[in-house]
């Protein structure tokens, strides 16, 4: 009995190593540029787009482009041209913030809130503030919140260092960070970050 399972064994063990080298021979191809069978390639594959050309000619532009080439000599310029409107929020122009993160002091000079201050622009600071920074610095700005009780050095905005920063140094502090605060540029559009402002604003005041 104990040697047919003895025998047993051997013969799955020889068969196990049969089944691994018939594997790896039907897995080798002649062509060393054959990555053989592929499963969903469509996944991880990139699909080349030329930007200027298209299976379909454009009828109205030159050489059947939709996309049109740049004029000889032009220099690539980021949209700095944002237009805020006179209503309760800001116009949906995009505004692109190009002050370096070790350039506080130019923020600080040059920056002014372009969002209308009123009750719905606070309102929706407070909301966004409770969304972003609460978890930090509190519901007041105290810098009590239940993160910072773990991550000390967490300001209170109205204490004698921070009630004066002004709307630039806020906002600039939101988009890159500052010390132990990690940039929120990312994750909070312009827009967004101003009405932010005003809110933390209002808390460096204690209201």
């Amino acid at each position: 009995m104990e040697f047919e399972k003895m025998k047993f064994k051997n013969l799955y063990k020889y068969l196990l190593v049969a089944g691994v080298i018939l594997t790896a021979a039907a897995g080798c191809t002649r062509d060393p540029n054959d990555p053989g069978k592929e499963y969903a390639p469509n996944m991880y594959l990139p699909v080349g787009y030329e930007p200027y050309k298209q299976e379909k000619a454009n009828p109205i532009n030159p050489m059947g482009l939709t996309m049109r080439l740049p004029v000889a000599g032009t220099v690539a310029r980021r949209n700095y041209q944002t237009s805020f409107g006179q209503a309760d929020s800001a116009s949906t122009d995009l505004m692109v913030y190009n002050i370096p993160a070790d350039s506080i002091a130019i923020a600080e000079r040059d920056l002014k809130n372009p969002i209308p201050l009123n009750e719905n622009t606070l309102a929706e600071g407070k909301v966004l503030y409770e969304r972003y920074c609460q978890h930090c610095h509190g519901a007041t700005g105290a810098g009590d919140g239940k993160v910072a009780a773990m991550y000390k050095g967490v300001p209170n905005y109205a204490s004698d260092a921070y009630k004066n920063l002004n709307e630039g140094h806020i906002f600039h502090v939101i988009t890159h960070g500052k010390a132990r605060m990690w940039p929120h540029g990312s994750q909070i559009n312009p827009e967004e970050r101003w009405k932010i402002v005003h809110y933390v604003q209002k808390l460096q005041k204690g209201a």
